[in-house]
């Protein structure tokens, strides 16, 4: 963001919070090391400025005949959203999130989310997302409030220092 008006670099920090990794991956939805997740691989596109995700959902993720289950298409969206904290160098949690589902998300297709950021102000930070398929069609649109917490005191007994 930096350089375009009105938002600041990346480096500009609204708080004091870093982002930590976990010794192992095992959130469902990016983990590597769960076996039962959906381990979706997200890349940051610097021209578009937005962290993309392609990827294709496979018959476990059934909702409607032929289609996605909500829920599904709300955590694919919330870990998008969530990816977008990372440009800011924070670990920040899921408050709040509005799903829109648009149209019905396809089994078996391939389909990609997109994220961004929205604004930041002081520890909360509003991100958007939308799963879109082929020709581009927007099938699904969140907004979400992540608020930036301080992992060490959080998550003390579950990090490695």
């Amino acid at each position: 963001m930096a350089g375009k008006k009105g938002k600041p670099g990346r480096s500009e920090v609204g708080h004091n919070t870093r982002y930590v990794q976990l010794q192992k991956n095992y959130c469902f939805a990016c983990g590597k090391d769960n076996p039962d997740g959906m381990r979706l691989r997200f890349t940051y596109d610097e021209e578009r400025d937005c962290f993309v995700c392609r990827f294709r959902l496979g018959k476990r993720y059934t909702g409607p005949p032929g289609h996605s289950h909500g829920g599904i298409i709300a955590t694919i969206l919330d870990e998008a959203m969530g990816k977008v904290n990372k440009l800011r160098q924070v670990v920040a949690l899921t408050s709040e999130i509005t799903v829109n589902y648009l149209k019905p998300v396809p089994l078996r297709q391939p389909l990609r989310v997109e994220s961004r950021e929205v604004k930041v102000t002081g520890r909360k930070h509003i991100n958007m997302a939308e799963i879109l398929n082929e020709k581009g069609e927007v099938l699904a649109r969140s907004q979400g409030l992540f608020i930036a917490i301080d992992p060490h005191r959080m998550f003390a007994r579950f990090v490695d220092r």
